[in-house]
């Protein structure tokens, strides 16, 4: 990394309550255009804030060489990794070159994330079988109205999320190149793309196939996948509302996903429904609330 960039250390520091600074440049003579907007080198500055919700970006020159900084809470990259979000970004702090590190904080949390700790893995692992779930239905229901093109595009995404899931169960990050980081493993996910993707049999014949490995998934790994979800379920005596599983700071992540997640746990005998009566302004009505 150049010299020059060591400048901005004691701006960003005073500025940002900067911690550090990760330089990452794209490989290869093309530019990212999605990701760096043309510019061959991002630099992440790493700020000691606990989030940081709006979006911090400049666009600088140093020399001969032009670059886009853009400033990151230390909480930001973790609430990404567990969600699954900004999956380009995450691959540049880990993957990239720390420019300057204030008492090696970045040191420390890049170690954090690519360790990838058991809370973290448990709650990524629902994320993607939530997204796993909901590709899969729109899947079945695509190949059931005879619409293959779109059946074969949510399967490919269900796919994706197995394949993240496969990687969680390594202890790696999954990155926005899943596929890349699977090819050596030689995985399920990845045999079932390559079988989807290259196979002589009719497109019709190989979604029916994929679909079947994943309904034995779904029956095999949801108990696993889920297992945040079940130990907060299991937290208290009382059964619990959506509304209040919704509301867990540790369901955060998925909660868009949580009432369809939370009926096939039901449907799997996994969890247990109850009612209580409640009073609103139709009368009389019985809630339904979830334990396990």
């Amino acid at each position: 990394m150049e010299p020059t960039f060591f400048s901005f250390t004691n701006k960003e520091k005073s500025s940002h309550q900067a911690i550090g600074a990760v330089g990452y440049r794209h490989a290869g003579n093309s530019f990212n255009g999605s990701l760096l907007h043309d510019f061959e080198l991002l630099v992440l500055v790493i700020c000691d804030e606990a989030a940081i919700t709006d979006l911090r970006i400049e666009h600088c020159i140093s020399g001969s060489i032009q670059y886009q900084m853009r400033y990151i809470g230390k909480e930001n990259l973790k609430q990404w990794v567990v969600a699954g979000e900004n999956r380009e970004i995450v691959k540049c702090f880990l993957h990239g070159e720390v420019i300057w590190d204030v008492g090696g904080e970045v040191a420390r949390l890049r170690n954090e994330l690519t360790g990838f700790g058991d809370s973290m893995r448990e709650r990524r692992k629902l994320k993607e079988f939530a997204g796993f779930l909901r590709t899969y239905v729109e899947a079945k229901q695509y190949a059931q109205e005879k619409d293959f093109m779109d059946a074969y595009y949510s399967v490919l995404q269900t796919l994706k999320h197995y394949a993240r899931i496969e990687l969680i169960d390594q202890g790696i990050v999954p990155e926005s190149s899943v596929w890349d980081q699977l090819r050596s493993l030689n995985t399920v996910a990845y045999k079932l793309f390559d079988e989807l993707a290259d196979s002589k049999e009719t497109l019709e014949q190989r979604i029916e196939l994929v679909l079947l490995a994943c309904e034995f998934f779904v029956m095999s790994r949801m108990e696993d996948c889920c297992s945040v979800l079940l130990r907060a379920l299991r937290s208290r005596k009382e059964a619990w509302s959506i509304q209040e599983l919704i509301a867990l700071p540790e369901m955060a992540h998925v909660k868009e996903e949580l009432p369809m997640v939370i009926r096939k746990l039901v449907y799997r005998s996994l969890v247990k429904q109850t009612t209580s009566l409640t009073g609103d302004r139709w009368g009389e009505t019985r809630e339904i609330r979830y334990w396990a």
